[in-house]
Parts: C-alpha cells; sequence; structure tokens
C-alpha cells in the first residue's frame, strides 16, 4: 500500500487591530520545505503533527511556515506571499504524485491591510484548486481565534486549543492530525459549524480554569460524549482586539452528524455563553492599591499583572507604569521585564557595576505612561537566547522551545531589577528570568506584562498575584476600544451603549 501524501502548511499571528503599526516581512520568521520537517521534536503544533504523521506513515509535503509575535494589522503582501507559495506547492503536489489530505497549522485571529478574515480566504483559495475541491482538509487553531462562516465552509475540521494557558497547543495538534487519519481510514468527510455567539470577552476573563470558560468546556464535553458522530467541539474565547465582524466568542463542531443535530449543540452553549457573560468581565486593582497592600506582607514573590500591555495579545511590552510603581513605593528585590532594544543599544561597552543615564520604555504605545529617565547600574548582557523550561509553556505552540529575545541587558534602579529585551517576549516561562541570572522564587514583587498566559509558570511560586489597571492596548475596558466593523448587538460593546 503507498503511503498517503500529506500537505503540510502554517501561519500564525493574532493581530491587533488597534495598534498603529503594521506587521511587515520583518516581523515574520520563515520555514520552507525542510525546514518545517525539522521541527519533530520542538514542542510546536508542528511537531505535534508531524508525531502523527510519523505513526501513520505517511509522506509529508512541506510548503511553509509563516510565524510572527502578536502585533498590529498585517501587510496583506505577507499574507498574499504565503498564499502564492501555499497555491504553486498544492498544484506541484497534486500534479507530481496526488495529495490525499491537508493539515494547517493556524492561529486563527489574523487581519491583515486587505481582509478581515484572511483564514476564511486562504481556505478558500485552496478549495479552488483543481484536485483540492474535496480533499480531507484538517486544522488546528489557537482558543483565541476568530471563527468564521467561510472558515467553516471550506474545511473538514477546525481543532482548537482547550486550554488558557495554552499547555495543550501541541496536544491539540495531535487530535487534529487524528482526526484526519480517522478521515482517510474510514473515508469520512466531516463538516464544520461555526457559532458566533453574542459577547467579546477581554483576554483576563478567558482563563479555562475559571468561570465561564470553565463551564462552556465541562458542557462540550459532555455534549460530545452524548453523541459519538460530533468529533470535536471547540469552545473559542475570542479576541478582543481584532475589529472585525466575527470578533468574541464563537463555538465549532466537527462533526458528521446531520445539521440539525450540530446546531442543536450550538444552542445549548450559546445559551449557557450568554447566562454567563458577566463572568467575562475582569476584575482589576487599582495599582497604587495593589502596591500599598502588597507592601504589607512579607515573603514572595507576588505577581503584578499587566494586561494592558500584554505582550501575547499585541501590546509592545514596553509600559514603564509598574516599573514607576514600584520605585514609588520603595520596592526592593523586585524584577519587571521591558522591551527596549534602543535602551539596549545604549548599554554598548558598559561593563558591570558602571552607572549610566539611560531613558527605557514608554515608547510602543503613546497611550501608556512613557519612558522613564533613570541612573542605572549595569549588571549583564547576554544574546537572549533560552530554551524554555517547561515543553508546553503557553508560547511553545508557534515558536517552539528555543526562544530568542534579542541582544538583552540586566541593569538595576534603586531595589529593582530589570531586564530590558530588543525583541518583545512574552513572559510565560520561568526560563526566561533565570536565563539572565534573575532567580524568581527569591525575588519579592514581579512585574508580568500578560494576561492569562503567565500563569503556568508563575502561579506555582507565586505568594499572590494582582491584576492592576494601567493604559495601553489591551486595555481590559473593551467598552473604551473603537470597534467600527464588530458585528452588533455584542455584550459588553452594545450594552454598554443602549
Amino acid at each position: 500500500m503507498s503511503k498517503k501524501r500529506i500537505l503540510l502548511a502554517a501561519i500564525f499571528h493574532e493581530t491587533h487591530s488597534f495598534v498603529a503599526q503594521n506587521t511587515t516581512f520583518d516581523d515574520f520568521a520563515i520555514k520552507r520545505g525542510e525546514e518545517l520537517l525539522q521541527r519533530r521534536h520542538d514542542g510546536s503544533t508542528i511537531s505535534g503533527f508531524l508525531e502523527v504523521a510519523e505513526a501513520e506513515n505517511w509522506e509529508v509535503v512541506p510548503i511553509s511556515d509563516y510565524s510572527a509575535t502578536p502585533s498590529g494589522t498585517i501587510d496583506h503582501a505577507v499574507f498574499e506571499q504565503f498564499c502564492d507559495e501555499l497555491e504553486e506547492g498544492l498544484v506541484k503536489a497534486l500534479a507530481e504524485g496526488g495529495l490525499d489530505g491537508i493539515w494547517l497549522s493556524l492561529h486563527g485571529a489574523m487581519v491583515t491591510t486587505r481582509s478581515v478574515d484572511p483564514e476564511g480566504d486562504l481556505l478558500a483559495r485552496i478549495r479552488a484548486v483543481p484536485g483540492a475541491e474535496t480533499l480531507p482538509l484538517f486544522a488546528v487553531f489557537d482558543l483565541h481565534a476568530t471563527m468564521t462562516a467561510k472558515m467553516a465552509a471550506h474545511a473538514n475540521g477546525l481543532i482548537g486549543y482547550r486550554e488558557n494557558p495554552h499547555i495543550d497547543s501541541r496536544d491539540s495538534a495531535v487530535r487534529s492530525a487524528r482526526m484526519l487519519a480517522r478521515s482517510l481510514a474510514g473515508n469520512l468527510r466531516p463538516k464544520v459549524f461555526v457559532r458566533n455567539a453574542p459577547i467579546i470577552w477581554a483576554p483576563p476573563g478567558t482563563g479555562t480554569a475559571d468561570r465561564p470558560m470553565r463551564d462552556l468546556a465541562r458542557q462540550a464535553r459532555a455534549l460530545e460524549a452524548q453523541n459519538p458522530d460530533i468529533w470535536e467541539i471547540s469552545t473559542v474565547a475570542g479576541y478582543a482586539f481584532s475589529d472585525v465582524p466575527d470578533a468574541g466568542v464563537a463555538f465549532s463542531i466537527t462533526t458528521t452528524a446531520p445539521e440539525h443535530e450540530a446546531n442543536q449543540a450550538l444552542d445549548a452553549l450559546e445559551r449557557t455563553a450568554i447566562e454567563l457573560q458577566e463572568h467575562g468581565k475582569p476584575e482589576e486593582w487599582d495599582l497604587d492599591a495593589a502596591l500599598s497592600e502588597i507592601k504589607t506582607k512579607s515573603g514572595g514573590p507576588y505577581i503584578v499583572v499587566e494586561p494592558a500591555d500584554n505582550i501575547g495579545g499585541g501590546a509592545p511590552g514596553d509600559d514603564t507604569a509598574v516599573l514607576r510603581g514600584f520605585l514609588k513605593h520603595g520596592f526592593t528585590n523586585a524584577a519587571v521585564i521591558i522591551a527596549d532594544a534602543d535602551a539596549v543599544a545604549a548599554l554598548a561597552g558598559a561593563k558591570a557595576g558602571e552607572r549610566r543615564k539611560l531613558s527605557i520604555g514608554g515608547r510602543g504605545s503613546p497611550l501608556g505612561a512613557g519612558p522613564l529617565e533613570a541612573e542605572v547600574a549595569f549588571v549583564s548582557r547576554s544574546d537572549g537566547a533560552f530554551t524554555l523550561e517547561d515543553r508546553n509553556s503557553h508560547m511553545v505552540a508557534s515558536r517552539g522551545i528555543h526562544i530568542r529575545m534579542g541582544a538583552s541587558a540586566v541593569v538595576r534602579i534603586e531595589g529593582v531589577t530589570v531586564l530590558l529585551t530588543s525583541l518583545k517576549t512574552s513572559p510565560n516561562d520561568l526560563g526566561q528570568l533565570r536565563s539572565q541570572g534573575i532567580v524568581p522564587e527569591t525575588l519579592f514583587a514581579i512585574g508580568v506584562k500578560a494576561a492569562v498566559a503567565h500563569r503556568r509558570a508563575y502561579d506555582p511560586i507565586m505568594a499572590g498575584s494582582y491584576t492592576v489597571k494601567t493604559a495601553g492596548p489591551c486595555t481590559s475596558a473593551l467598552t473604551t476600544l473603537p470597534y467600527r466593523r464588530l458585528r452588533q448587538p455584542v455584550f459588553p460593546i452594545s450594552h454598554q451603549r443602549t
């Protein structure tokens, strides 16, 4: 029996519509051809697919893998180049030996300068290629995706992560690839049905250990158990900072059941989401109030979480509000991480213990606290490369276990240690600090630019956690954002305006 031939491609970006800077070719890490096959053991979604491909004895036809850190709207030329490469590879593969299936690794929340539904456009372009119209097409996607009817119409299986933090991205890819194997083995062609609920939640309200996502996941598993024709139900938290019609909470069913049965399950999930919609609104501390309370405590570390500058949500990761707060309240033995390539460059030639005046952060967004001018004591520098301590870290899905922060430097300002990185890097793994000689367990307080993704790393070591309000592009105050294209009505946007 000849090997099944499966085409593999990936494009991964979470697009923040309210960030001014566009995301260009320079921001993407691009791998092609055999480079994709080299990801076999790096913990990524592609690695998960390759594990199944090896077990199934598939011949993998690798095309391209485009990935960038969450950031502003994508220059459409990047998306067009990816699509052109995929289409060219697809046509060639069909002509030179045929294909038995297609598997894609997606994020699901892309927006380009010309498209509000790039993933839907991508799947439609694949189906338009002669010979690809009926091939089994399965994909894995992020829990914070934007689900659309166009995506559903052109796929046989759309399988989302179940956990936030995303500790199961590889596992979800394995599940998706096994469903492709099931489709091939039984000559089955499931369909995908999507339902967009009239709700949008800020990222801090979408942790899967908490309500409402916990309740929705339990209901999804129960519905799967009741109907063997339902292959998978994905409860999608959505991405609040994509200003597109279908942003927000959604549900995706991959099934061989009749459409009316799929709709019954979707109806039940939507009703539950609406009943629990208030539980998705996060509660956040005033920064000064949080720091004042922390000052009364002992031990540590106390985690000060700053969702408005959430790197994993597309913010610049350079706001100085928490750093200023630590200094104002006289914190010692505290640390923050700030993305600032200019500050790292300004420390060129500095020696350990040397003191320099430095402008730190505050330039990535006009909303934040602005640059901090301070005298710093130089501690160390590095190339910023480190390996994740946790192979299931939230950030492993597209980047794998080997992370690069770019040229980095550690400085101290009074009692606060500041790790400066050239590339913004989500604080989702303790190896980030430890690689720079900072031992997180010994600190009194740590500023974390995240929403939920950090919990996998920081919850086991923390003495307490405080999510604080600051000004920034990933604000949880969604009613303050200038949505133009979002469908209506959507809670809490329409609720606030009525």
